[in-house]
């Protein structure tokens, strides 16, 4: 079983930014990608952002592409979401995700973290 820790969300006001975290508790051949995905009230969840542990390669939903920044710290089995210029319209809750497809058009996850919120106040 493979755990993932997420940090870093809250409530700012719109043209602020914030860091996720996200820690996985090890690596397996079930977590090579990992990622982000966010549900706000009454939408479906929407994938936002991931890194694959092998290539180092990213793939972001349209909508973020210059404003969020996906990166990782191999030793500690950790990625990072920047987010910059946020909007209120990013305002969901975000959930890391591990498994072994992740890119948006794409996706097999095996694991997920608990989910953290972000409010963007207008």
């Amino acid at each position: 079983q493979v755990q993932l820790a997420e940090s870093g969300g809250g409530l700012v006001q719109a043209g602020g930014s914030l860091r996720l975290s996200c820690a996985a508790s090890r690596r397996t051949f079930n977590t090579v990608a990992m990622g982000w995905f966010r549900q706000a009230p009454g939408k479906e969840r929407e994938f936002v952002a991931a890194t694959s542990w092998n290539t180092g390669s990213t793939d972001y939903v349209d909508s973020v592409k210059g404003r969020f920044t996906i990166y990782r710290d191999d030793a500690k089995s950790t990625v990072y979401l920047q987010m910059n210029s946020l909007k209120p319209e990013d305002t969901a809750v975000y959930y890391c995700a591990a498994g072994t497809v992740m890119t948006g058009q794409r996706n097999l996850v095996n694991y997920w973290g608990q989910g953290t919120q972000v409010i963007v106040s207008s």
